[in-house]
């Protein structure tokens, strides 16, 4: 497995969905909220309407881990913590998709994705 990116990259994905959604029930925060937005990243795609490298560059900006990761880093340490549960929801979103194995695109095509090309 150690020599199979893509499986690694499945399971970190499925640590990153699991640790999310456990540090979210520990916020005590709504399931309802987490079922309603949990698919709202994937409305970036919207952008491949106006152009393949518009499309990738919205999907790619919403679907890596840096700006949940900061969205929750920034709750924490301006302690802004309502905002925990929108950060976790978005990390909960990557994880499960890198388990499925989706994966951030290329310019080229929709489901030509760092997956493919490892």
């Amino acid at each position: 497995m150690l020599t199979r990116p893509s499986l690694l990259l499945r399971a970190e994905g499925g640590i990153i969905f699991g640790a999310s959604l456990l540090l979210y029930g520990k916020l005590r925060s709504s399931w309802i909220l987490l079922v309603v937005l949990v698919l709202a990243p994937d409305l970036s795609m919207l952008g491949y309407l106006l152009g393949i490298r518009l499309g990738t560059a919205l999907y790619n900006l919403f679907h890596v881990l840096v700006a949940p990761l900061l969205l929750i880093a920034l709750s924490i340490f301006y302690q802004q913590l309502w905002l925990l549960p929108y950060g976790l929801i978005w990390t909960a979103h990557i994880g499960v998709d890198r388990l499925l194995g989706y994966g951030l695109k290329y310019p080229t095509r929709f489901r030509d994705t760092h997956f493919q090309r490892l």
